[in-house]
Formats: C-alpha cells, sequence, structure tokens
C-alpha cells in the first residue's frame, strides 16, 4: 500500500510540473523554470521507490495513464481548456486501461 502513495506522490508532482510548463514562457522565466524541474526530478526520485516493489510496466502504466487524465482534466478546471467528446472518452479508455493493468499484474496477486 505504501509502494501505490510513493507512486501517487510520483503523479502529483509530475503533474504540477507539468501545469507549470505554460508559466516557464519557454524556459525564459527561472523561477518557474527551476521550480517545473525540481517537481520534475522529484517526481523521478519518488518513482525509483515504486519500482522496487511494483513492477515497472505497473508504475509507468500508471504514472503516465493517470498523469495524462489528471494533467487533461486540471487544465480544463483551471484554464478552460476545452476537450471535444472523443478526447474525453480517450481518456477514460485510458483510466480503464490503467485499472486493467493494476488489476492483472504480478503484484495485485
Amino acid at each position: 500500500m505504501a509502494n501505490y502513495l510513493v507512486l501517487m506522490g510520483a503523479i502529483l508532482l509530475e503533474v504540477a510540473g507539468t501545469l507549470m510548463l505554460p508559466m516557464t514562457h519557454n524556459f525564459s522565466k527561472i523561477m518557474p523554470t527551476v521550480l517545473m524541474a525540481g517537481l520534475y526530478a522529484f517526481s523521478f526520485y519518488l518513482l525509483t521507490f515504486a519500482i522496487k516493489t511494483i513492477p515497472l510496466p505497473v508504475v509507468y502504466a500508471t504514472w503516465s495513464g493517470v498523469g495524462v487524465f489528471l494533467v487533461a482534466l486540471l487544465s480544463y478546471l483551471m484554464q478552460g481548456d476545452i476537450l471535444r467528446w472523443p478526447a474525453i472518452l480517450g481518456l477514460f479508455f485510458i483510466v480503464i486501461g490503467v485499472m486493467l493493468v493494476n488489476l492483472y499484474s504480478e503484484a495485485a496477486r
């Protein structure tokens, strides 16, 4: 259970870093760029702990899938980005895929 909490922490840090990207203005703003890089670096650091007990394919599928879903959702809520229904459907397929990977992995048994 603690391994999945570490993975969730890594996901949240990666999402925060991704949401910081527009604030860097193509890396011309020093503080947002440094903060974004720190968030990504700490996210990868936490991933190293998650892969000690969770298989790498499960970690990566969860990290990327949940991350994409959260970035899309938070971009909508925070910045008013609009997604059309095929994109929303695709996001739900990603979530279903991540759930299937986690349900049927060796770590879940």
